[in-house]
């Protein structure tokens, strides 16, 4: 039997809007987001879909680029009441040119999360997740109630709990498509930076688990204990004068010739390329003017640094550098094998793919000044997870 649920749910969004200046051209304006919440409506399930009471749901850095629209934080404001916070933040007229499509359009945020079903269709695969808990990555997720495909959803073991679900999907099928990628091009051995995030401790454990060399890199010397402390065997951080020298020893030890870059902006891509090179060359027979035919790769991933992309050419002329995101890879794979690495993740939520949260917070709490400054740092330690039947 269908639990009563409501016809109506409150639910986190974000608008851009563009700001007028008088004597300006469209192309000069700059603009703001608006993020808010906002009742919308929840219709029954259709035959082959279900209705998700929605328990928990992470805050990723993927999440943040819908949710700010490439706005300043740091100029952030606070407006509306304290349980109806809005939030809004100026826009650079430079970005509002790439934000354009949006103007106008309140886009519900929220990529994965977890909860009970509690309302199902009429179809056999509906009804069987009646009363179950799932994980669902359907957008939307920052809502009190969610209905979605019952194809979407993937119920959880018996005995985990939607905040130990919350995060089964868009961290855990990464690390598993970066080791896909890995192996498709290849590769035998990983670099991997801002390796202390939640993301990269996932991927250290996968690795060890699974004998997959990997090079962590990290920014300051206490995540670096926090890596081995968990096992990890090799540890660079940037802000040793010893860095360059550190990275190359261990990709050397580890013939680490593919990179997943979370920062973006800066050196960084390009110091890895270029300790990839030193390894390569010092295991030449010969010189050559054009440095090893060994084949580098850095992607690039994340954008914790939104400066530009620096390179200094100095790793010879076998390299390549470029985005990876997460969705082409796993159409690329075809659905058995996402099948099976969902399978994968789902077994081991508790070990290997387990989420840690520093703050647990409420819809509006998601949307209080100090909470919005913080998550949008993306720092190593400020992991949130909305809860939003909290008061």
């Amino acid at each position: 039997m269908n639990e009563t649920f409501p016809t109506t749910s409150l639910q986190l969004s974000s608008l851009v809007e563009r700001v007028e200046r008088p004597g300006l051209p469209a192309e000069g304006l700059g603009g703001r987001v608006v993020m808010f919440l906002e009742e919308v409506e929840v219709a029954p399930p259709g035959d082959d879909e279900v209705i998700v009471r929605v328990e928990a749901a992470p805050i990723n850095p993927s999440d943040l680029g819908l949710a700010f629209g490439g706005a300043d934080v740091s100029a952030a404001v606070s407006e509306g009441t304290p349980l109806r916070p809005v939030i809004s933040a100026p826009i650079a007229a430079s970005v509002m040119r790439s934000a354009g499509s949006r103007v106008g359009m309140a886009l519900p945020v929220g990529n994965e999360g977890a909860g009970m079903v509690v309302a199902a269709g009429s179809s056999d695969a509906a009804q069987a997740l009646l009363h179950k808990t799932v994980a669902v990555a359907g957008g939307a997720m920052y809502s009190q109630y969610r209905r979605v495909k019952a194809s979407i959803c993937a119920e959880l073991p018996d005995g985990t709990s939607a905040v130990e679900g919350a995060s089964s999907f868009v961290n855990p099928m990464t690390v598993l498509g970066m080791l896909e990628t890995m192996r498709i091009e290849g590769h035998t051995a990983l670099v991997h930076t801002a390796a202390a995030s939640n993301l990269g401790q996932m991927l250290n454990r996968v690795c060890i688990d699974e004998g997959v060399p990997l090079v962590n890199v990290v920014r300051r010397s206490e995540q670096q204990e926090l890596l081995r402390e968990a096992g990890a065997r090799y540890v660079c951080t940037t802000a040793s004068d010893t860095f360059m020298a550190d990275l190359t020893e261990a990709i050397a030890a580890t013939s680490a010739t593919l990179a997943f870059d979370a920062v973006g902006g800066g050196r960084l891509a390009g110091q890895i390329l270029t300790a990839m090179e030193a390894a390569a060359v010092a295991k030449m027979p010969a010189y050559s003017r054009y440095g090893s035919d060994t084949h580098k790769q850095v992607y690039i991933y994340g954008s914790l640094d939104r400066g530009p992309t620096e390179l200094y050419r100095s790793f010879g002329m076998s390299w390549g550098l470029g985005g990876w995101l997460l969705t082409p890879l796993l159409a690329k794979v075809g659905p058995a094998a996402v099948d099976a690495m969902r399978r994968k993740v789902t077994s081991n939520l508790k070990t290997l793919f387990a989420s840690s949260y520093t703050r647990e917070v409420s819809l509006a709490g998601a949307l209080s000044l100090d909470a919005v400054k913080d998550y949008a740092r993306q720092g190593t330690g400020s992991k949130y997870l909305i809860r939003p039947h909290l008061a």
